[in-house]
C-alpha cells in the first residue's frame, strides 16, 4: 500500500514539529515518540488523519497507532521527512524514563517489582478467601464455622490455609527475587535474601509485640553490640532496601573480580554483607519506619475515617490513571502483614465495581454499535477487577462516566471506612473480591456494593441522554438555520450532508448492507487456551480496536501454527509477531504478548520467513512462557484482522476454550 506523504508531514506535524522530537522508534503496530513537550501534540488533528488508528500516552512515550504492516513504511517516510535518525525502542525507553520526574520514576519501580509477584499474592488471597468461608463464624451458622459444625472439613480448610498462607509467610522472598532482578542483580541471590530475613532460627515478626510485653527478645552479642535476633515476615521496606544494596554491589563486584574466582568471591561476599547490614542497621530503622507509617494510616483510618474512605474511595481511579495505584499494593502487604488486614483494599473492590457500572450505563447512551459493545465487554472486565479497558476504553473518552464512577466510590468509600471494613488479603478485585473481606462484614460490604453498581449507573444514564437531547436540539437548530444541504441522521448518531455526496459513490456503510455476495473465511485459533474479546487485552491500541477487530487467547502452551493455508507477509524482526496474507488478499496479525517487542526477540524461535507459504496447522513460531513471564509481560495473543482492508465486510468473534488449529475464533465476512 502506497503512502501519502502529506499525511505523514501531518503526523509530524500534529506531534509538535520535527524539532519536538527527541527520538522516535515503531514496533509492529505503533510509533513511538520520545517528545520534548507533549503538550505541543494536536490530538484532534491526529483523529483526522486517515493514517492513525489511535493514540496514546504511556510511561513517557507517546504513541500513534498505525498498524502492522504499514507502520514501517510510515517510520521510513517520516525519517525522510524529518532528517532524524532511527532509534531502538531502547533508545527511545530510556528518553522517555529520563522525563519522568523523581516521584514517577519510582512509581514504576514499585510497579516492575510487585507486577511480577502479583499473581501469587492474589491467588493466595482467593484461596485465603475459601478458608474463610469454611473457618468464618456466623456465615451459614449462628456463631459457628462451617468446620465447627463440621469436622471433617477441619483439615482440608488447614491444607487450604497453608497453601494460602505461603505466599505471605515467604513474602520477602518474593519481593527479594523481583526487587534484585529490577534493580539489575541476580534474582536468585535476591531469593536467599528474602529467605534469610524469615530464617525459622529468627523471632517471627508476627510474635515481636508480645516478645517486647514479655520481654523475651532473642539477641545476638557481637563483642558487645546487642542486636535483636528478629525475621521480617510480612515486611516490605527491610527487603526492599537490601535488595537495591545486594544488586548494586554484586554489580560492582562483577567488575572487578577476575572471571576465575567470581564463583567464590561474588555471591558469598556480597550476600554476608547484605545479609550483616540488613540485621544491623536495614532491618531495625527500616522496620521503625514501616511501623510509624502504618501506625499513621491507622490513626487517620481511627480518627478521621469517612474522610479517609471519601478520599481513597473517590480518588482511586486517578490513582490508576497516573499508575500510582501500584504504590498502594506496597502498603496493603505492609498493612496485612503487621495488622491482619487492609482496610484499603476494600474500597479499591467498589471502585472497579463503580467504573464498570458507569461503563455499562453508556450502553444506554451511546448510539454507535462498537463502542456500545465496547462499553458491555470493558463493564464486565472491570466487574472482574480489570478496570483498564473500562476507564481508558470508554469512561475517560466521555469524562462524566468517569466521574461519575468516582462519586459511587467515594460513597461506598465512606460506608466502608466509617464500619471497619477490612480485608484479609490482596485477592481479586471487583464483584469477586468479597471473598477477601473478613466474612462478618460482608453484609456492609455488599450494601456498598450495591451502591456502586446503582449510583454510577444511574447518574451516567441521566446525564448522558440529556446530553443527547441537547446535542439533538442543537443539530435540529442548525439544519433550520442551513437551507444549502439536507442532512440526516442514523440511528448511530452520524450525521451526513446529502449536498456533499456523489451519487455514484457507494460509502463504507452501504456496501455493509447492500446485496453483493459475501464469501466467509473462518479463522482457525493459532494456538491453544482461552479465546476471550480484545477488550480484555490490557494495551488501549488492542482492547480499543484501534488497529481493527479481533479476538485475544491467553494462551495454554507455547506454539503458534498457521490458522489458514496462507503467505507469510511480514515477520517482526523481533520474532513475537508475524501477518500472513490469505489467497484472497486479506491480511491477519497474530501478536504474542504484550509489549514483547521489548525482549528483542529472546524466548521466541520463529520457524517461517516471509514470502514463503505455510499449510493450516503449520508450525510459524515458538515462545519460552518463562521468559516473557519473568519480563513481567502478558502472555494474552491478540489476532488483529487490521483495517483498511477493504474486501472485509464484517467480522464475528468466537471466545471460549480453544485447541490450535481445531476451533474457529473469528469468521470474516468478505465483500464480492
Amino acid at each position: 500500500m502506497a503512502i501519502d506523504k502529506k499525511q505523514v508531514e501531518e503526523i509530524v506535524r500534529a506531534v509538535g514539529g520535527k524539532e519536538n522530537i527527541e527520538a522516535a522508534t515503531h514496533c509492529v503496530t505503533r510509533l513511538r515518540f520520545a517528545l520534548y513537550d507533549e503538550s505541543k501534540v494536536d490530538t484532534e488533528s491526529l483523529d483526522q488523519n486517515d493514517l492513525v488508528k489511535g493514540q496514546f500516552s504511556s510511561q513517557g512515550q507517546f504513541q500513534v497507532v498505525i498498524g502492522p504492516g504499514l507502520v514501517d513504511k510510515v517510520y521510513d517516510e517520516m525519517i525522510q521527512i524529518t532528517g532524524g535518525d532511527r532509534s531502538s525502542k531502547d533508545d527511545v525507553k530510556a528518553v522517555a524514563g529520563k522525563k519522568q520526574n523523581p516521584i514517577q520514576r519510582a512509581i514504576k519501580t514499585l510497579s516492575d517489582i510487585f507486577i511480577p509477584i502479583l499473581p501469587a499474592i492474589i491467588t493466595a488471597g482467593l484461596l485465603l478467601g475459601i478458608n474463610n468461608i469454611l473457618t468464618g463464624p456466623g456465615i451459614f451458622f449462628d456463631g459457628k464455622s462451617l468446620v465447627d459444625v463440621y469436622p471433617a472439613w477441619k483439615d482440608l480448610a488447614s491444607i487450604i490455609n497453608t497453601i494460602a498462607s505461603t505466599a505471605f509467610t515467604f513474602l520477602p522472598a518474593l519481593i527479594g527475587w523481583a526487587a534484585v532482578k529490577r534493580f539489575g542483580g541476580s534474582p536468585l541471590l535476591g531469593i536467599v535474601l528474602g529467605l534469610i530475613l524469615v530464617h525459622p532460627d529468627l523471632l517471627s515478626a508476627y510474635g515481636y509485640a508480645d516478645a517486647v510485653n514479655n520481654g523475651t527478645v532473642p539477641t545476638w552479642n557481637l563483642f558487645g553490640w546487642e542486636i535483636e535476633k528478629i525475621g521480617y515476615q510480612g515486611q516490605v521496606l527491610p527487603v526492599l532496601v537490601s535488595a537495591y544494596l545486594l544488586a548494586k554491589m554484586e554489580i560492582f563486584l562483577n567488575k572487578r573480580v577476575h572471571d576465575s574466582i567470581k564463583l567464590l568471591v561474588v555471591a558469598p561476599v556480597t550476600l554476608l554483607i547484605t545479609g550483616f547490614l540488613a540485621f544491623t542497621i536495614i532491618g531495625p530503622v527500616t522496620f521503625a519506619i514501616a511501623n510509624a507509617i502504618t501506625s499513621g494510616l491507622i490513626y487517620v483510618y481511627d480518627s478521621y475515617a469517612a474522610l479517609g474512605g471519601l478520599i481513597y474511595g473517590g480518588l482511586y481511579a486517578l490513582l490508576v490513571i497516573t499508575g500510582m495505584h501500584h504504590t498502594f499494593l506496597a502498603v496493603d502487604v505492609q498493612l496485612i502483614g503487621s495488622q491482619g488486614g487492609t482496610f484499603l483494599w476494600p474500597m479499591l473492590a467498589l471502585s472497579n465495581i463503580a467504573q464498570g457500572s458507569a461503563a455499562l450505563a453508556m450502553m444506554l447512551v451511546l448510539r454507535e454499535k462498537k463502542m456500545r459493545g465496547l462499553a458491555a465487554t470493558s463493564s464486565v472486565s472491570a466487574f472482574l477487577g480489570v478496570t483498564e479497558p473500562a476507564i481508558f476504553g470508554v469512561n475517560i473518552r466521555y469524562r462524566y462516566p468517569f466521574i461519575f464512577g468516582m462519586v459511587g466510590s467515594a460513597i461506598g468509600g465512606v460506608l466502608l471506612t466509617m464500619n471497619n471494613v477490612q480485608a484479609t488479603s490482596i485477592g481479586v478485585g471487583g464483584v469477586p473480591g468479597f471473598l477477601s473481606i473478613f466474612p462478618n462484614k460482608w453484609g456492609v460490604f455488599f450494601i456498598g456494593m450495591a451502591i456502586v453498581l446503582v449510583v454510577p449507573f444511574v447518574l451516567t444514564v441521566l446525564f448522558g441522554r440529556a446530553k443527547l437531547r441537547k446535542e439533538d436540539r442543537s443539530a435540529s437548530n442548525e439544519t433550520v438555520n442551513e437551507p444549502k444541504a439536507a442532512t440526516s441522521q442514523s440511528a448511530s448518531g452520524v450525521t451526513s450532508s446529502t449536498a456533499k455526496t456523489d451519487p455514484n459513490q457507494r460509502t463504507r456503510s452501504a456496501a455493509q448492507v447492500g446485496d453483493e455476495a459475501v464469501n466467509t473465511l473462518e479463522i482457525m485459533a493459532p494456538l491453544t487456551g482461552q479465546a476471550v474479546s480484545l477488550e480484555q487485552v490490557p494495551d488501549p491500541a488492542f482492547a480499543e480496536k484501534q488497529m481493527g477487530e479481533g479476538v485475544a487467547i491467553e494462551p495454554s502452551g507455547n506454539v503458534v501454527v498457521a490458522p489458514f493455508d496462507a503467505q507469510v507477509a511480514h515477520v517482526i524482526k523481533s520474532k513475537h509477531a508475524v501477518i500472513l496474507e490469505h489467497a484472497s488478499g486479506l491480511q491477519v496479525l497474530i501478536h504474542v504478548g504484550i509489549n514483547t517487542v521489548s525482549l528483542k526477540g529472546e524466548g521466541f524461535n520463529m520457524h517461517v520467513e516471509a514470502g514463503e507459504h505455510v499449510k493450516a496447522g503449520q508450525k510459524l513460531l515458538e515462545f519460552d512462557r518463562k521468559v516473557i513471564e519473568d519480563a513481567g509481560y502478558p502472555l494474552i495473543t491478540p489476532i488483529i484482522i487490521p483495517d483498511g482492508q477493504d474486501m472485509v465486510e464484517r467480522v464475528e468473534v468466537t471466545t471460549g476454550d480453544v485447541t490450535s488449529n481445531q476451533n474457529g475464533v473469528l469468521k470474516v465476512h468478505l465483500k464480492g
